[in-house]
């Protein structure tokens, strides 16, 4: 297992790096984190090759844009904190994550936002020495842009945008910038799902929007046939053409990717005879180890002159499940007619091909693709940029001290005033081990503290130190579209030399382990979390699994 020990990333203040908590809470003390994971499907790597997704988890929208040599990407994140991770490469197949765009209370407030809400399909774009992210906040003040000089951070407090809709993104030409995004039709909408793509000037030396709007698609290639969620637009321009990629038909197996070109920035757009330029929809449901929802991609030409594309897929384990999310994939463009094209149609995506003309890198100290595993002994000055909470923080709830986490119980989960005592990292494979060492004495009934693995607030699971009728036991809890928890099972625990908890996912099912004074025992085998997915948890996440302490 491949080993990395404290601090896996420096940069911008994760989670308002926190010092202190509560003297009232009772606090948990947690010793090291443990991940091991490894992929379903059996897909061995060549030589020259490189392994699909290459953002493993839940890694949503990508946005991928190109610095001379260098190479950086944006997800979304929705209501997790902090957000906008961003990630750096060499050479589009190696990734590190080098910043989160929002990591300060300031920047953006999520209190009240359900974690499918907030922040999603962000853009990311450079000119003149700046870095910029056009960007949505559902329901906490629409669209913004914000900028850094460093991608790493700090980056900028929003510039909101006077526009509705969702999903903006910004094509330059020469000096100056357009903002297309999806917007209501200029009609009343003919039906469910019904919109429309827009494109407006930005001044961005003023942070503001200028002259006309102009409508550039409405709903979709065809009207007549009622496509629904035409989103995520980028503009491009090539050799006398500009180019309008979108995706269409919704988030689910319906997704797809469409492309239009015109002779002028603001049309008219002609769609692509040829569409979709990628999609999985026509592939049989049953196939084995199946690719799905691919769609939201976003181009990008190298250094050498090749294209390549970023996309978001998912890996259903079985039936159309998936607990980890969607994921970000990589695929060439060809050029062919005067039009670019990612996958043809009838094609499974494939979870290996030959890598990219671009130099070689050393591996990344934390891969995030194929199978691997980490630790984390807390003994850095600050967390790694990839542990998460729910929620914008708006008191300090843990602290790193001595090698170990602690945390001070905060807002319960489901309370979406509040920010729960929760720290997470994101289940990245369907098969995969997660256990911490915890040492929590609970002083009344109720109290809980152990591993929380969370779909949203309405859909997750925590694994836990509490107390029941005055003993001390170690408990399972489940909420499956609930607000409140059922008990699964218990059983009596000494925590006097500390508790290790041990969580074993495999596909839709999950074990249950702790150990105390070398004995290990199983507290519940193969629990059914097909709950915890996003076809029965609904939303647009992933499961994150984490330390988490609450009170009643």
């Amino acid at each position: 297992m491949r080993r990395v020990i404290g601090r896996l990333g420096t940069g911008a203040a994760t989670l308002l790096a926190v010092i202190g908590a509560a003297a009232s809470a009772q606090v948990a003390r947690f010793e090291r984190f443990t991940y091991q994971g490894r992929t379903q499907e059996q897909a061995p790597l060549s030589a020259g090759q490189y392994r699909n997704p290459i953002l493993s988890g839940y890694y949503p929208d990508p946005s991928v844009t190109r610095v001379g040599d260098d190479y950086y990407l944006v997800n979304s994140s929705f209501a997790h904190f902090p957000g906008l991770p961003v990630f750096h490469s060499k050479n589009l197949v190696d990734w590190t994550q080098i910043g989160n765009a929002i990591d300060r209370p300031d920047q953006l407030d999520f209190t009240g936002r359900r974690v499918s809400e907030a922040v999603f399909a962000p853009d990311i774009s450079y000119h003149a020495g700046v870095f910029y992210i056009a960007n949505t906040c559902v329901s906490c003040g629409g669209n913004f842009v914000i900028t850094a000089r460093d991608p790493a951070g700090p980056w900028s407090k929003p510039i909101w945008l006077p526009f509705e809709g969702i999903d903006p993104s910004i094509f330059w030409e020469g000096d100056r910038a357009y903002i297309v995004n999806n917007r209501a039709p200029n009609e009343p909408p003919r039906y469910d799902g019904h919109r429309a793509l827009w494109v407006q000037e930005y001044d961005w030396r003023a942070g503001k929007m200028v002259g006309e709007s102009t409508q550039l698609v409405n709903g979709g290639v065809d009207l007549a046939t009622k496509p629904v969620w035409i989103e995520g637009p980028h503009l491009l321009r090539k050799d006398g053409f500009y180019y309008l990629t979108a995706a269409e038909g919704g988030t689910g197996d319906n997704h797809s990717q469409m492309v239009f070109r015109s002779r002028a920035l603001r049309g008219p757009f002609i769609p692509y005879a040829g569409n979709p330029i990628l999609t999985q929809r026509d592939l049989p449901a049953h196939r084995a180890h199946p690719v799905t929802s691919a769609g939201h991609a976003k181009l990008v030409k190298t250094q050498n002159g090749d294209w390549w594309a970023t996309f978001l897929a998912t890996r259903p384990h079985a039936d159309g499940h998936y607990n980890i999310g969607r994921e970000t994939f990589l695929l060439p463009v060809t050029w062919r007619g005067g039009w670019p094209h990612i996958l043809e149609r009838g094609r499974a995506i494939p979870f290996t091909a030959a890598r990219p003309r671009l130099p070689a890198s050393p591996a990344p100290t934390l891969p995030t693709s194929g199978d691997f595993g980490y630790v984390d002994e807390f003994d850095g000055a600050t967390l790694g940029l990839q542990w998460i909470g729910i929620r914008t923080p708006r008191q300090p709830f843990y602290r790193l001290d001595g090698g170990a986490l602690e945390l001070s119980a905060a807002a319960r989960f489901g309370d979406l005033s509040g920010t729960p005592a929760f720290l997470g990292r994101r289940q990245q494979h369907h098969v995969a081990t997660v256990s911490t060492v915890l040492r929590f004495a609970p002083e009344r009934d109720g109290v809980r503290a152990g591993l929380a693995a969370v779909q949203n607030d309405r859909s997750l699971l925590k694994f836990a130190v509490t107390r029941l009728g005055g003993k001390t036991m170690v408990a399972l809890y489940k909420r499956d579209l609930a607000d409140s928890d059922t008990l699964v099972a218990s059983a009596p625990v000494d925590p006097g030399s500390g508790v290790t908890l041990t969580i074993r996912a495999d596909g839709g099912t999950m074990a249950f382990d702790y150990a105390t004074r070398g004995a290990r025992r199983t507290l519940t085998d193969r629990l059914d979390t097909t709950f915890l997915s996003t076809q029965r948890a609904g939303g647009f996440v992933g499961t994150v699994i984490g330390p988490f302490v609450e009170a009643p």
